[in-house]
């Protein structure tokens, strides 16, 4: 019985590790078509004024954040379009939006495959490695803080959210600022590490915009987002 229970957590395991492959190697686009170190300035260096200036800024942070901001950047903690629900309203729901859902997955999965390269080629350490003063509220990384990667997911969740429903697009991008800040605020990123990041963000999503692949899954799940909101077309595609 007890070889048998363990048979059916392995094929279970497996199969669940074979599904997040999967997922994980589907993004849209990949680090081998953008070229982040002719794109961006090197992060700055440990010991520069600018870093000691941007490590000032998150222990002034630290110190004046409440425990609605901490739990804010713990929920922002997660990479996916959901957390845009305050701003989108409560029909939202991934269960209502399967096509939307998978599109913005491989959404997401385009930022890592395009900025984890580059994290590994600059290494610049976290707040929190550099400076033990640095008492983050948020899940820990050791990967390379430049550019950020969260700040990258929401600028470009942003864009293409704010692209299907261009109604709401100040406050769907005013909603990916915050998100990217709540880095800072958590204690895991420098300012310069989102900054970058939402210029990551930005050119990633120009680009995808030039994809066939893109654009073909974008129209389908524009469609059923604004279905599901009861917006009706996009006057901007009638013109």
């Amino acid at each position: 019985m007890r070889k048998l229970i363990a048979s059916i957590l392995l094929v279970s395991f497996v199969a669940c590790s074979a599904s997040v492959q999967a997922r994980e190697e589907n993004p849209f686009i990949t680090s081998k078509e953008i070229d982040l170190v002719k794109l961006l300035p090197p992060p700055p260096a440990n010991d520069s004024p600018q870093t000691k200036a941007e490590l000032s800024e998150i222990l002034a942070l630290q110190a004046a954040r409440t425990p609605a901001m901490v739990a804010r950047s713990q929920a922002d903690a997660t990479e996916d379009i959901w957390r845009f629900a305050d701003v989108m309203g409560v029909k939202f729901k991934r269960d209502q939006l399967p096509l939307f859902a998978q599109f913005f997955q491989r959404v997401v999965d385009s930022e890592g495959a395009v900025v984890d390269t580059y994290k590994d080629i600059w290494k610049r350490p976290r707040p929190f490695i550099y400076s033990e003063l640095v008492k983050p509220v948020v899940k820990l990384s050791r990967s390379g803080a430049y550019p950020s990667g969260h700040a990258t997911a929401g600028t470009l969740m942003g864009i293409v959210l704010s692209n299907m429903v261009p109604e709401k697009r100040a406050e769907i991008m005013a909603r990916a600022a915050e998100y990217a800040n709540n880095r800072i605020i958590g204690g895991v990123h420098y300012r310069s590490d989102i900054e970058t990041g939402r210029i990551t963000g930005t050119v990633i999503a120009a680009r995808l915009q030039t994809r066939d692949d893109f654009n073909t899954a974008f129209d389908a799940a524009k469609k059923e987002l604004r279905g599901v909101l009861e917006l009706g077309p996009d006057p901007a595609d009638s013109m």
